[in-house]
Protein backbone atom coordinates (compact mmCIF):
# COMPACT_ATOMS: atom_id res chain seq x y z
CA UNK A 1 0.00 0.00 0.00
CA UNK A 2 2.80 2.34 0.90
CA UNK A 3 4.68 1.65 -2.35
CA UNK A 4 1.50 2.25 -4.33
CA UNK A 5 0.88 5.52 -2.52
CA UNK A 6 4.46 6.64 -3.12
CA UNK A 7 4.10 5.74 -6.78
CA UNK A 8 0.93 7.83 -7.07
CA UNK A 9 2.66 10.85 -5.56
CA UNK A 10 5.52 10.51 -8.03
CA UNK A 11 3.12 10.24 -10.91
CA UNK A 12 1.21 13.23 -9.57
CA UNK A 13 4.39 15.28 -9.35
CA UNK A 14 5.40 14.31 -12.88
CA UNK A 15 1.98 15.31 -14.15
CA UNK A 16 2.24 18.68 -12.38
CA UNK A 17 5.69 19.27 -13.87
CA UNK A 18 4.39 18.47 -17.31
CA UNK A 19 1.44 20.85 -16.90
CA UNK A 20 3.81 23.58 -15.76
CA UNK A 21 6.02 23.05 -18.80
CA UNK A 22 3.03 23.27 -21.13
CA UNK A 23 1.83 26.45 -19.41
CA UNK A 24 5.28 28.01 -19.73
CA UNK A 25 5.34 27.27 -23.43
CA UNK A 26 1.87 28.78 -23.84
CA UNK A 27 2.72 31.85 -21.76
CA UNK A 28 5.94 32.77 -23.60
CA UNK A 29 4.24 34.46 -26.59
CA UNK A 30 1.88 36.31 -24.26
CA UNK A 31 4.78 37.55 -22.14
CA UNK A 32 6.73 38.53 -25.28
CA UNK A 33 3.76 40.51 -26.62
CA UNK A 34 3.33 42.19 -23.25
CA UNK A 35 7.01 43.20 -23.22
CA UNK A 36 6.72 44.44 -26.81
CA UNK A 37 3.68 46.62 -26.03
CA UNK A 38 5.42 47.89 -22.91
CA UNK A 39 8.49 48.83 -24.94
CA UNK A 40 6.34 50.55 -27.58
CA UNK A 41 4.51 52.56 -24.92
CA UNK A 42 7.81 53.63 -23.35
CA UNK A 43 9.19 54.56 -26.81
CA UNK A 44 6.03 56.56 -27.59
CA UNK A 45 6.27 58.44 -24.30
CA UNK A 46 9.97 59.13 -24.96
CA UNK A 47 9.19 60.40 -28.47
CA UNK A 48 6.44 62.69 -27.20
CA UNK A 49 8.74 64.09 -24.51
CA UNK A 50 11.55 64.55 -27.04
CA UNK A 51 9.19 66.36 -29.40
CA UNK A 52 7.82 68.61 -26.63
CA UNK A 53 11.26 69.45 -25.24
CA UNK A 54 13.67 69.27 -28.21
CA UNK A 55 11.89 69.30 -31.58
CA UNK A 56 8.78 71.37 -30.87
CA UNK A 57 10.11 74.72 -32.06
CA UNK A 58 11.83 73.26 -35.11
CA UNK A 59 8.68 71.47 -36.27
CA UNK A 60 6.44 74.46 -35.64
CA UNK A 61 8.96 76.76 -37.31
CA UNK A 62 9.07 74.64 -40.46
CA UNK A 63 8.56 76.90 -43.46
CA UNK A 64 5.91 74.51 -44.81
CA UNK A 65 3.67 75.07 -41.76
CA UNK A 66 0.89 77.19 -43.26
CA UNK A 67 -0.77 77.72 -39.86
CA UNK A 68 2.00 80.11 -38.81
CA UNK A 69 0.27 83.06 -40.48
CA UNK A 70 -2.52 82.81 -37.90
CA UNK A 71 0.01 84.22 -35.40
CA UNK A 72 -0.15 87.54 -37.30
CA UNK A 73 -3.46 88.33 -35.61
CA UNK A 74 -1.64 88.74 -32.28
CA UNK A 75 1.88 89.74 -33.33
CA UNK A 76 3.31 92.50 -35.52
CA UNK A 77 5.83 90.86 -37.85
CA UNK A 78 9.36 91.42 -36.59
CA UNK A 79 12.35 92.95 -38.36
CA UNK A 80 15.11 91.20 -40.30
CA UNK A 81 18.61 92.60 -39.84
CA UNK A 82 22.06 91.80 -41.19
CA UNK A 83 24.77 90.44 -38.91
CA UNK A 84 26.14 93.99 -38.69
CA UNK A 85 22.81 95.51 -37.71
CA UNK A 86 21.37 96.90 -40.96
CA UNK A 87 17.56 96.60 -41.01
CA UNK A 88 16.65 94.93 -44.30
CA UNK A 89 12.97 94.17 -43.64
CA UNK A 90 10.60 96.03 -41.32
CA UNK A 91 7.09 97.51 -41.25
CA UNK A 92 5.76 100.81 -42.53
CA UNK A 93 2.25 100.96 -41.12
CA UNK A 94 0.40 97.93 -42.43
CA UNK A 95 2.88 97.38 -45.26
CA UNK A 96 6.12 95.41 -45.20
CA UNK A 97 9.02 97.70 -46.04
CA UNK A 98 12.48 96.81 -47.40
CA UNK A 99 14.86 99.75 -46.87
CA UNK A 100 17.49 98.51 -49.34
CA UNK A 101 15.12 97.50 -52.12
CA UNK A 102 16.69 95.21 -54.74
CA UNK A 103 19.90 94.62 -52.77
CA UNK A 104 18.37 91.93 -50.56
CA UNK A 105 15.51 90.95 -52.85
CA UNK A 106 16.23 87.21 -52.83
CA UNK A 107 18.12 86.98 -49.55
CA UNK A 108 15.52 88.71 -47.37
CA UNK A 109 12.72 87.70 -49.73
CA UNK A 110 9.16 88.95 -49.40
CA UNK A 111 6.08 88.02 -47.34
CA UNK A 112 3.09 88.92 -49.52
CA UNK A 113 1.21 86.48 -51.78
CA UNK A 114 3.67 83.82 -50.73
CA UNK A 115 6.95 83.91 -48.84
CA UNK A 116 10.56 83.62 -49.91
CA UNK A 117 14.06 84.03 -48.50
CA UNK A 118 14.48 84.76 -44.81
CA UNK A 119 10.86 85.91 -44.71
CA UNK A 120 10.06 82.24 -45.37
CA UNK A 121 12.63 80.34 -43.30
CA UNK A 122 12.30 82.79 -40.40
CA UNK A 123 8.51 83.12 -40.56
CA UNK A 124 7.87 81.47 -37.18
CA UNK A 125 10.42 83.61 -35.35
CA UNK A 126 9.19 86.83 -36.97
CA UNK A 127 5.66 86.04 -35.73
CA UNK A 128 6.76 85.12 -32.22
CA UNK A 129 6.93 87.71 -29.48
CA UNK A 130 9.23 87.70 -26.46
CA UNK A 131 8.01 91.01 -25.11
CA UNK A 132 7.73 91.11 -21.31
CA UNK A 133 4.80 89.34 -19.65
CA UNK A 134 3.34 92.55 -18.24
CA UNK A 135 3.67 94.19 -21.65
CA UNK A 136 1.86 91.29 -23.32
CA UNK A 137 -0.97 91.52 -20.78
CA UNK A 138 -1.21 95.25 -21.38
CA UNK A 139 -1.45 94.73 -25.15
CA UNK A 140 -4.00 91.96 -24.73
CA UNK A 141 -6.23 94.12 -22.54
CA UNK A 142 -6.09 96.89 -25.13
CA UNK A 143 -6.67 94.40 -27.96
CA UNK A 144 -3.34 95.36 -29.51
CA UNK A 145 -0.71 93.23 -31.22
CA UNK A 146 2.56 92.38 -29.51
CA UNK A 147 5.86 93.37 -31.18
CA UNK A 148 7.41 90.43 -33.05
CA UNK A 149 10.94 89.20 -32.57
CA UNK A 150 13.87 90.30 -34.71
CA UNK A 151 15.66 87.78 -36.91
CA UNK A 152 19.41 88.42 -37.09
CA UNK A 153 20.68 86.98 -40.36
CA UNK A 154 24.15 85.68 -41.20
CA UNK A 155 24.33 88.12 -44.14
CA UNK A 156 27.10 90.73 -44.06
CA UNK A 157 25.97 94.04 -45.57
CA UNK A 158 29.31 95.00 -47.14
CA UNK A 159 29.83 91.56 -48.70
CA UNK A 160 26.27 91.56 -50.01
CA UNK A 161 26.71 94.98 -51.60
CA UNK A 162 30.07 93.99 -53.08
CA UNK A 163 28.50 90.93 -54.70
CA UNK A 164 25.53 92.95 -55.96
CA UNK A 165 27.68 95.70 -57.45
CA UNK A 166 30.21 93.26 -58.95
CA UNK A 167 27.49 91.33 -60.78
CA UNK A 168 26.24 94.64 -62.15
CA UNK A 169 23.68 94.35 -64.94
CA UNK A 170 24.54 90.72 -65.64
CA UNK A 171 22.21 87.89 -64.68
CA UNK A 172 23.53 85.15 -62.43
CA UNK A 173 24.22 84.43 -58.78
CA UNK A 174 26.81 84.91 -56.06
CA UNK A 175 27.05 82.89 -52.86
CA UNK A 176 29.66 83.42 -50.16
CA UNK A 177 29.70 81.24 -47.06
CA UNK A 178 31.94 80.23 -44.17
CA UNK A 179 33.10 76.66 -44.83
CA UNK A 180 33.59 75.73 -41.17
CA UNK A 181 30.07 76.76 -40.09
CA UNK A 182 27.85 76.90 -43.19
CA UNK A 183 26.89 80.52 -42.50
CA UNK A 184 25.83 82.27 -45.70
CA UNK A 185 27.53 85.66 -45.72
CA UNK A 186 26.19 86.92 -49.05
CA UNK A 187 23.55 85.71 -51.49
CA UNK A 188 22.70 87.67 -54.64
CA UNK A 189 20.58 86.60 -57.58
CA UNK A 190 19.87 88.59 -60.74
CA UNK A 191 17.61 89.55 -62.40
CA UNK A 192 16.13 90.95 -59.24
CA UNK A 193 13.21 93.13 -58.20
CA UNK A 194 12.16 95.69 -55.62
CA UNK A 195 10.17 93.83 -52.94
CA UNK A 196 8.53 97.16 -52.03
CA UNK A 197 6.80 96.91 -55.41
CA UNK A 198 5.80 93.26 -54.97
CA UNK A 199 2.22 93.86 -56.20
CA UNK A 200 3.37 94.87 -59.68
CA UNK A 201 6.20 92.31 -59.71
CA UNK A 202 3.85 89.49 -58.74
CA UNK A 203 1.26 90.50 -61.32
CA UNK A 204 3.85 90.63 -64.09
CA UNK A 205 5.53 87.35 -63.12
CA UNK A 206 2.21 85.53 -62.98
CA UNK A 207 0.55 87.01 -66.07
CA UNK A 208 -0.55 84.52 -68.71
CA UNK A 209 2.14 85.33 -71.28
CA UNK A 210 4.92 86.22 -68.81
CA UNK A 211 8.47 85.01 -69.38
CA UNK A 212 9.76 86.79 -66.26
CA UNK A 213 12.03 84.84 -63.93
CA UNK A 214 12.83 87.65 -61.49
CA UNK A 215 11.24 85.78 -58.58
CA UNK A 216 13.52 82.78 -59.12
CA UNK A 217 16.43 82.77 -56.69
CA UNK A 218 19.16 81.61 -59.02
CA UNK A 219 21.54 81.07 -56.09
CA UNK A 220 19.45 78.22 -54.69
CA UNK A 221 17.00 77.31 -57.48
CA UNK A 222 18.93 78.05 -60.67
CA UNK A 223 20.20 74.89 -62.38
CA UNK A 224 23.27 75.38 -64.56
CA UNK A 225 25.75 73.14 -66.35
CA UNK A 226 28.75 73.29 -64.00
CA UNK A 227 31.32 73.64 -66.76
CA UNK A 228 34.88 73.04 -65.69
CA UNK A 229 34.09 73.49 -61.98
CA UNK A 230 32.86 69.89 -62.29
CA UNK A 231 36.43 68.81 -63.00
CA UNK A 232 37.06 69.01 -59.27
CA UNK A 233 34.73 66.06 -58.67
CA UNK A 234 35.95 64.24 -61.78
CA UNK A 235 39.45 64.58 -60.34
CA UNK A 236 38.29 63.14 -57.02
CA UNK A 237 36.57 60.21 -58.76
CA UNK A 238 39.80 59.47 -60.67
CA UNK A 239 41.85 59.68 -57.46
CA UNK A 240 39.56 57.18 -55.73
CA UNK A 241 39.23 54.74 -58.60
CA UNK A 242 42.94 54.87 -59.49
CA UNK A 243 44.75 55.59 -56.18
CA UNK A 244 48.20 54.86 -57.62
CA UNK A 245 47.73 55.86 -61.23
CA UNK A 246 46.46 59.41 -60.62
CA UNK A 247 49.84 60.51 -59.23
CA UNK A 248 51.52 59.44 -62.47
CA UNK A 249 48.79 60.62 -64.84
CA UNK A 250 50.02 62.16 -68.08
CA UNK A 251 48.29 63.51 -71.15
CA UNK A 252 49.74 65.26 -74.21
CA UNK A 253 47.36 67.99 -75.40
CA UNK A 254 48.97 68.62 -78.77
CA UNK A 255 46.16 68.52 -81.35
CA UNK A 256 43.25 70.86 -81.94
CA UNK A 257 40.72 68.06 -81.58
CA UNK A 258 40.72 64.56 -80.19
CA UNK A 259 38.12 61.80 -80.42
CA UNK A 260 37.00 59.98 -77.26
CA UNK A 261 34.28 57.33 -77.43
CA UNK A 262 33.32 58.63 -80.89
CA UNK A 263 32.99 62.19 -79.53
CA UNK A 264 35.20 65.00 -80.81
CA UNK A 265 36.60 67.16 -78.01
CA UNK A 266 38.52 70.45 -78.13
CA UNK A 267 39.80 72.70 -75.36
CA UNK A 268 38.27 76.12 -74.78
CA UNK A 269 39.51 78.52 -77.43
CA UNK A 270 41.22 75.57 -79.17
CA UNK A 271 44.20 75.98 -76.84
CA UNK A 272 46.99 73.41 -76.88
CA UNK A 273 48.30 72.71 -73.38
CA UNK A 274 51.10 70.28 -74.20
CA UNK A 275 52.23 67.75 -71.60
CA UNK A 276 49.86 67.71 -68.62
CA UNK A 277 49.95 65.90 -65.32
CA UNK A 278 46.73 65.86 -63.26
CA UNK A 279 47.44 69.14 -61.47
CA UNK A 280 48.31 70.82 -64.79
CA UNK A 281 45.14 69.48 -66.40
CA UNK A 282 43.02 71.04 -63.65
CA UNK A 283 45.00 74.30 -63.57
CA UNK A 284 44.78 74.76 -67.33
CA UNK A 285 41.27 73.29 -67.55
CA UNK A 286 42.28 70.86 -70.30
CA UNK A 287 39.05 69.38 -71.68
CA UNK A 288 40.82 66.67 -73.66
CA UNK A 289 42.68 65.43 -70.60
CA UNK A 290 39.43 65.22 -68.66
CA UNK A 291 37.66 63.48 -71.52
CA UNK A 292 40.49 60.94 -71.36
CA UNK A 293 40.07 60.64 -67.58
CA UNK A 294 36.32 60.18 -67.96
CA UNK A 295 36.80 57.16 -70.23
CA UNK A 296 38.78 55.51 -67.42
CA UNK A 297 36.05 55.84 -64.80
CA UNK A 298 33.59 53.20 -63.64
CA UNK A 299 30.28 54.97 -64.25
CA UNK A 300 28.42 53.24 -61.42
CA UNK A 301 31.08 54.20 -58.87
CA UNK A 302 31.23 57.71 -60.33
CA UNK A 303 27.50 58.19 -59.88
CA UNK A 304 27.60 56.76 -56.34
CA UNK A 305 30.32 59.23 -55.39
CA UNK A 306 28.43 62.17 -56.88
CA UNK A 307 25.26 61.19 -55.06
CA UNK A 308 27.24 61.13 -51.80
CA UNK A 309 27.96 64.78 -52.67
CA UNK A 310 24.17 65.33 -52.94
CA UNK A 311 23.65 65.15 -56.68
CA UNK A 312 20.13 63.80 -57.30
CA UNK A 313 19.29 64.54 -53.64
CA UNK A 314 17.69 67.35 -51.67
CA UNK A 315 20.15 69.74 -50.06
CA UNK A 316 20.16 70.02 -46.25
CA UNK A 317 18.93 73.60 -46.51
CA UNK A 318 15.71 74.97 -45.03
CA UNK A 319 14.99 77.42 -47.86
CA UNK A 320 13.65 76.63 -51.32
CA UNK A 321 16.29 74.90 -53.43
CA UNK A 322 16.48 72.85 -56.62
CA UNK A 323 18.02 69.39 -56.92
CA UNK A 324 21.28 69.13 -58.85
CA UNK A 325 21.23 66.39 -61.49
CA UNK A 326 23.69 63.78 -62.72
CA UNK A 327 22.22 61.36 -65.25
CA UNK A 328 24.94 58.84 -66.13
CA UNK A 329 24.96 55.38 -64.60
CA UNK A 330 26.57 51.99 -65.32
CA UNK A 331 24.18 51.39 -68.23
CA UNK A 332 24.69 54.76 -69.95
CA UNK A 333 26.00 55.11 -73.48
CA UNK A 334 29.78 55.69 -73.34
CA UNK A 335 29.38 58.51 -75.85
CA UNK A 336 27.99 60.72 -73.07
CA UNK A 337 31.09 60.30 -70.91
CA UNK A 338 33.71 62.65 -72.46
CA UNK A 339 31.71 65.87 -72.23
CA UNK A 340 30.21 64.93 -68.88
CA UNK A 341 33.72 64.53 -67.44
CA UNK A 342 34.51 68.21 -68.04
CA UNK A 343 31.12 69.58 -66.96
CA UNK A 344 29.09 69.77 -70.13
CA UNK A 345 26.44 67.27 -71.17
CA UNK A 346 23.27 67.04 -69.08
CA UNK A 347 24.77 67.57 -65.61
CA UNK A 348 23.18 70.48 -63.70
CA UNK A 349 24.08 72.14 -60.39
CA UNK A 350 22.87 75.06 -58.30
CA UNK A 351 25.33 77.75 -57.18
CA UNK A 352 24.55 76.97 -53.52
CA UNK A 353 25.33 73.29 -54.06
CA UNK A 354 28.60 74.16 -55.78
CA UNK A 355 29.47 76.35 -52.80
CA UNK A 356 28.78 73.47 -50.42
CA UNK A 357 31.04 71.15 -52.42
CA UNK A 358 34.00 73.52 -52.45
CA UNK A 359 33.36 74.38 -48.78
CA UNK A 360 33.72 70.68 -47.93
CA UNK A 361 37.18 70.67 -49.48
CA UNK A 362 38.12 73.84 -47.60
CA UNK A 363 36.82 72.30 -44.38
CA UNK A 364 39.02 69.23 -44.60
CA UNK A 365 36.28 67.01 -46.01
CA UNK A 366 33.38 67.87 -43.71
CA UNK A 367 30.27 69.34 -45.35
CA UNK A 368 28.32 71.78 -43.18
CA UNK A 369 24.63 72.55 -43.59
CA UNK A 370 24.16 76.08 -44.97
CA UNK A 371 21.98 78.50 -43.01
CA UNK A 372 20.97 82.16 -43.04
CA UNK A 373 19.64 82.89 -39.53
CA UNK A 374 22.22 83.53 -36.84
CA UNK A 375 19.97 84.35 -33.89
CA UNK A 376 16.62 85.73 -32.74
CA UNK A 377 16.18 88.76 -30.47
CA UNK A 378 13.14 90.35 -28.92
CA UNK A 379 12.27 93.82 -30.15
CA UNK A 380 14.44 95.37 -27.43
CA UNK A 381 17.54 93.52 -28.62
CA UNK A 382 17.69 90.74 -26.02
CA UNK A 383 18.77 87.43 -27.55
CA UNK A 384 16.20 84.66 -27.14
CA UNK A 385 17.64 82.02 -29.49
CA UNK A 386 21.03 81.24 -31.04
CA UNK A 387 21.48 78.93 -34.04
CA UNK A 388 24.52 76.66 -34.03
CA UNK A 389 26.39 75.19 -37.00
CA UNK A 390 25.36 71.69 -38.00
CA UNK A 391 27.36 69.19 -40.04
CA UNK A 392 25.95 67.05 -42.83
CA UNK A 393 28.63 64.40 -43.37
CA UNK A 394 32.32 63.83 -43.97
CA UNK A 395 32.62 63.43 -47.73
CA UNK A 396 36.39 63.46 -48.26
CA UNK A 397 39.40 62.30 -46.32
CA UNK A 398 41.78 64.98 -45.11
CA UNK A 399 44.39 63.69 -47.60
CA UNK A 400 41.92 64.01 -50.49
CA UNK A 401 40.98 67.53 -49.40
CA UNK A 402 44.65 68.47 -49.11
CA UNK A 403 45.45 67.14 -52.60
CA UNK A 404 42.50 68.94 -54.20
CA UNK A 405 43.43 72.15 -52.38
CA UNK A 406 46.95 71.92 -53.80
CA UNK A 407 45.58 71.40 -57.31
CA UNK A 408 43.07 74.25 -56.93
CA UNK A 409 45.77 76.55 -55.62
CA UNK A 410 47.64 75.97 -58.87
CA UNK A 411 44.55 77.16 -60.81
CA UNK A 412 44.96 80.53 -59.05
CA UNK A 413 48.75 80.82 -59.18
CA UNK A 414 49.54 79.36 -62.62
CA UNK A 415 46.29 78.45 -64.34
CA UNK A 416 43.10 79.95 -65.71
CA UNK A 417 42.48 82.25 -62.72
CA UNK A 418 46.05 83.50 -62.32
CA UNK A 419 45.51 86.87 -64.03
CA UNK A 420 42.53 87.66 -61.79
CA UNK A 421 44.36 86.98 -58.54
CA UNK A 422 47.73 88.51 -59.35
CA UNK A 423 49.05 90.51 -56.41
CA UNK A 424 46.54 89.17 -53.90
CA UNK A 425 47.85 89.24 -50.33
CA UNK A 426 45.93 86.08 -49.44
CA UNK A 427 46.28 82.55 -50.78
CA UNK A 428 43.15 81.59 -52.64
CA UNK A 429 42.33 78.27 -54.29
CA UNK A 430 39.61 77.68 -56.84
CA UNK A 431 38.39 76.51 -60.20
CA UNK A 432 37.14 78.46 -63.17
CA UNK A 433 34.50 77.20 -65.54
CA UNK A 434 32.99 78.14 -68.89
CA UNK A 435 29.80 76.25 -69.69
CA UNK A 436 28.48 76.61 -73.21
CA UNK A 437 24.75 76.72 -73.90
CA UNK A 438 22.33 77.74 -76.65
CA UNK A 439 24.17 75.41 -79.06
CA UNK A 440 27.47 76.99 -78.10
CA UNK A 441 26.40 80.54 -78.93
CA UNK A 442 26.65 81.75 -75.32
CA UNK A 443 28.39 80.72 -72.15
CA UNK A 444 28.11 80.79 -68.38
CA UNK A 445 31.18 81.97 -66.51
CA UNK A 446 31.87 80.10 -63.24
CA UNK A 447 34.24 80.39 -60.33
CA UNK A 448 34.25 78.35 -57.15
CA UNK A 449 36.95 78.62 -54.53
CA UNK A 450 38.04 79.53 -51.03
CA UNK A 451 40.61 81.49 -49.07
CA UNK A 452 42.96 81.41 -47.25
CA UNK A 453 44.32 77.91 -47.97
CA UNK A 454 46.25 77.81 -44.68
CA UNK A 455 43.16 78.75 -42.70
CA UNK A 456 40.06 78.69 -44.94
CA UNK A 457 37.60 81.36 -43.80
CA UNK A 458 35.31 81.95 -46.77
CA UNK A 459 34.31 80.22 -49.97
CA UNK A 460 32.44 81.47 -53.02
CA UNK A 461 30.35 80.06 -55.82
CA UNK A 462 29.64 82.45 -58.68
CA UNK A 463 27.92 82.06 -62.03
CA UNK A 464 27.41 84.75 -64.68
CA UNK A 465 24.97 84.24 -67.55
CA UNK A 466 25.88 85.35 -71.08
CA UNK A 467 29.36 86.26 -69.95
CA UNK A 468 30.43 86.28 -73.61
CA UNK A 469 28.00 89.19 -74.19
CA UNK A 470 28.23 91.29 -71.00
CA UNK A 471 31.94 90.68 -70.40
CA UNK A 472 31.47 90.00 -66.67
CA UNK A 473 33.69 87.15 -65.45
CA UNK A 474 33.03 85.11 -62.34
CA UNK A 475 36.74 85.11 -61.39
CA UNK A 476 36.75 88.92 -61.33
CA UNK A 477 33.75 88.90 -58.99
CA UNK A 478 35.49 86.35 -56.76
CA UNK A 479 38.55 88.59 -56.49
CA UNK A 480 36.35 91.51 -55.40
CA UNK A 481 34.56 89.34 -52.84
CA UNK A 482 37.79 88.04 -51.28
CA UNK A 483 39.31 91.53 -51.30
CA UNK A 484 36.27 92.91 -49.48
CA UNK A 485 36.33 90.14 -46.91
CA UNK A 486 39.99 90.67 -46.04
CA UNK A 487 39.54 94.44 -45.98
CA UNK A 488 37.13 94.14 -43.03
Amino acid sequence: MKNKQNMSQAEFQAREDKIEQVNNRLNRPIIAVAYLFGALIIALIAYILHFMIVDKDEVIANAANSRLDSFAADVVRGDIVTKDGKVIATNNGDERYYPYGDLFAHAAGFSKYTKAGIELVGNYYLLESHAGTAEKVFHTLRDEQNPGDTVVSTIDYDLQKTAYDALGDADGAVVMMAPDTGKILAMVSKPDFDPNDIDAVWEEANSEDSTSSVLLNRATQGLYPPGSTFKILTTLAFMRQHPLKFKKYHYNCSSDEQVFNSVTVHCYGNKLHGDQDLSDALANSCNKAYADIGTQLNLGKWKDMLESFLYNKDLPYTGASATSRFYLDKDSNSGYVPQTAFGQGDTLVTPLHNAMIVASIANGGLMMKPYMIDSVENYKGKRVKKFSPSSYDTLLTSDEAETLTKYMRKVVTDGTAADYFAGAEYKAAGKTGTAEYADGDHDFSWFVGFSDIDNPEVCVSIVVEESDVNGVKASAIARKMFDEYYKQ
